[in-house]
C-alpha cells in the first residue's frame, strides 16, 4: 500500500495534480550576455543547477545543452569580496542526460568560493557570471548527496550517497522516506511536497512508491526535485522520464548487453569481438574517462553497432552503476553480462578455466595491436568470477557486490562449466595503464589503493603498497602462463586474411595518445 504524507511544520502544503510551471525571473542581460562575437550567432547565459563537490574536481550540472567545442571558463570569486574574481578554463564539457550538460572545473583557489559560475570565453562583462552565479548558490558536498533517480513508472529508485548502510545486506527501511517536491528540504517555504514510505533499502538504493498524484499526471512531474528523508539530504536529481525505465515494455525475446564502468580504447575491441560471439546490445556507463568514448561509440553506431553510452560522473559508486543499469537493460534484453572494458569472453575449443588476470607480457608500452593480441601472459590461477544474470530474477533490492547479484528467493546461481567460457581480465597491463588505475577505485566498499588497509586483499597489486610507484621490472611480474587463446581467436575469426587487420584495431590506433 502506497502511503503519501503532507509535510508539516507551521503550515500543511497542498497536494495537488495539475501541471506546475515556475516562473522564472531573468535579469537584465549584457550584449555580450546575448551574441557570440566568434561565431556570430545568439546565446544565453548559463544556469548552473547544481555543483557537487568532489575531493579533486567541482562538477556543475548546467540546466542547457553545450557543444564540446563550445569555449567556457569557470570563475571563481572570492567568499567574502564577491567582485574579485578569477577565471580558469573547464576541465571538461560533456552532455549529462539528454536535458542537462556536466562540466568540470578546478577546485576553488584558497579563499575563493565553491559556487562556481560559467562564462563564455572571451566575454568580457561579469553580468553572464552574475546571472549564472545569482540563480543558484548551492554547492554539494560529494560525502552525503542524493545523485541519482530512476523510475519505472510505479516506483523511484533513489540514489545516494553518505547513508553509511551496512554492504551486502538489505537495511531497516521503516527509517527511510521518498521526498518529490519542487522545493528541496525547505520546510519554511510553500511549495508542492509529497513524501511516500520506503519499501526497500540497500546499501545506496533507496526504492519507495511514486506518489499517486505523479502516477496519475507524469507530464507534470518534469523537474520535481527527488530526495530521501532520513536525517534531510541535499539532491541534485529531478525526474526527466517517470517512465523510461518502465519494466517489460519493448522487451525482445533475447538479448545479451555487455556493461563497461570504466570505458577506454578497447571498447571497440570488446565489442567486436562479443559481437562475433552473439551480443547484441551493449550499456557504456562512463565514470570521468578522458579518452574520446564518444568517438569510438559513434564510430560503432556507425557500423550498426546498439552501443549507447550513459555519463556516469559519480565516483566511487560501482554497485549503483551496476544496478542502475540493470534497470535500463530489462526493457530490452533477456540476459546481461556484467564486465569491465578490460574484460574479455570467449568459447574455448579445449578446456580452460575461471577468470584469469593478464600481465604486462614483457610490454613497456601500450600495444598498438590493442589488449586481446598485445597481452598474452598471466597467473596461472584463476581470480574471482563475473555474472551473466536475468534482470526479471534479481533481487527487487537490485543488491549487489562487484559482479555478483543478489537472486530473487526460489533462484539459485549456476556456475558455468570450466570448458564452457573463459573471461580473459587485462587487469595487469603496462605500468601507464595501470597507474591511471590506481588513483581510480570505482567499488563502493573497495579501500583507495593510498591506503594503507587490507594490503592482502585481491583488490591490490601483489607487492605494490600504497604509493603509484613502479616495481623493478613490472613489464616482467603476473607472468606465470603464456596464453594466446583470445589472441588466436581473434586472429583466426576477425582479422582480414589479406592485411592481418581486424575490427577494434583501426579505432584503437586512431587515438594518437596511445601512440599509433
Amino acid at each position: 500500500m502506497e502511503s503519501e504524507q503532507r509535510l508539516k511544520r507551521k503550515r500543511t502544503f497542498p497536494i495537488r495534480t495539475v501541471s506546475f510551471h515556475p516562473v522564472l525571473t531573468v535579469p537584465g542581460l549584457s550584449k555580450n550576455s546575448l551574441h557570440d562575437s566568434s561565431h556570430g550567432k545568439l546565446r544565453l547565459p548559463l544556469r548552473v543547477a547544481d555543483r557537487v563537490l568532489f575531493p579533486d574536481h567541482l562538477l556543475l550540472l548546467v540546466s542547457d545543452k553545450i557543444h564540446e567545442d563550445d569555449k567556457l571558463d569557470c570563475v571563481y570569486h572570492k567568499a567574502l569580496k564577491g567582485k574579485d574574481i578569477v577565471r580558469r578554463r573547464v576541465l571538461s564539457v560533456d552532455e549529462f542526460d539528454g536535458f542537462r550538460s556536466v562540466v568540470r572545473c578546478l577546485n576553488p583557489p584558497s579563499n575563493y568560493s565553491a559556487a562556481v559560475g560559467l562564462m563564455w570565453t572571451g566575454d568580457d562583462g561579469v553580468d553572464d557570471y552574475g546571472w549564472s552565479f545569482r540563480c543558484n548558490q548551492t554547492v554539494h558536498s560529494w560525502d552525503r548527496l542524493v545523485y541519482e533517480a530512476a523510475f519505472d513508472g510505479k516506483t523511484a529508485f533513489v540514489f545516494a550517497k553518505g547513508l553509511n548502510l551496512r554492504p551486502h545486506k538489505e537495511s531497516d527501511l521503516t527509517k527511510f522516506m521518498c521526498q518529490f517536491g519542487l522545493k528541496n528540504i525547505d520546510y519554511e517555504e510553500e511549495g508542492f511536497v509529497v513524501m511516500t514510505e520506503a519499501i526497500l533499502v540497500a546499501q545506496e538504493v533507496v526504492r519507495c512508491t511514486l506518489p499517486r498524484s505523479i502516477r496519475n499526471n507524469l507530464d507534470s512531474a518534469q523537474g520535481i526535485r527527488v530526495t530521501i528523508v532520513h536525517d534531510p539530504m541535499p539532491s541534485a536529481v529531478r525526474i526527466r522520464d517517470s517512465r523510461s525505465y518502465e519494466h517489460g515494455r519493448n522487451q525482445r525475446t533475447m538479448g545479451n548487453t555487455c556493461y563497461a564502468l570504466e570505458p577506454g580504447t578497447s571498447t571497440a575491441g570488446v565489442d567486436h569481438v562479443h559481437a562475433w560471439l552473439g551480443v547484441e546490445r551493449w550499456f557504456i556507463y562512463d565514470n570521468n574517462s578522458d579518452d574520446g568514448i564518444q568517438e569510438v561509440v559513434e564510430e560503432l553506431d556507425f557500423q550498426d553497432y546498439n552501443v549507447s553510452r550513459h555519463n556516469w560522473p559519480w565516483i566511487k559508486t560501482q554497485e549503483a552503476g551496476f544496478s542502475h543499469c540493470t534497470l535500463r537493460a530489462r526493457n530490452e534484453c533477456k540476459w546481461v553480462g556484467f564486465f569491465d572494458v578490460d574484460e574479455f569472453y570467449y568459447f574455448p575449443h579445449h578446456h580452460r578455466r575461471a577468470c584469469h588476470s593478464f600481465g604486462p607480457s614483457g610490454l613497456s608500452s601500450t600495444p598498438l595491436q590493442g589488449v586481446t593480441v598485445g597481452y598474452t601472459c598471466r597467473l596461472q590461477n584463476p581470480e574471482r568470477h563475473k555474472s551473466i544474470v536475468r534482470p526479471d530474477l534479481l533481487n527487487e533490492t537490485l543488491l549487489n557486490v562487484v559482479h555478483h547479484f543478489e537472486l530473487k528467493i526460489g533462484f539459485r546461481y549456476l556456475n558455468v562449466l570450466e570448458n564452457s567460457i573463459i573471461i580473459n581480465h587485462y587487469k595487469y597491463q603496462v605500468w601507464e595503464t595501470f597507474r591511471a588505475k590506481f588513483f581510480r577505485r570505482v567499488a563502493t566498499y573497495v579501500v583507495e589503493s593510498q591506503e594503507n588497509q587490507n594490503q592482502g586483499s585481491k583488490d591490490r597489486a601483489p607487492g605494490l603498497g600504497t604509493e603509484a610507484i613502479e616495481p623493478p621490472n613490472w613489464r616482467k611480474q603476473f607472468c606465470e602462463v603464456w596464453d594466446t587463446g583470445l589472441r588466436d581467436f581473434v586472429l583466426a575469426n576477425l582479422a582480414d586474411p589479406a592485411t592481418g587487420s581486424y575490427p577494434g584495431r583501426s579505432l584503437f590506433c586512431s587515438n594518437t595518445k596511445y601512440g599509433c
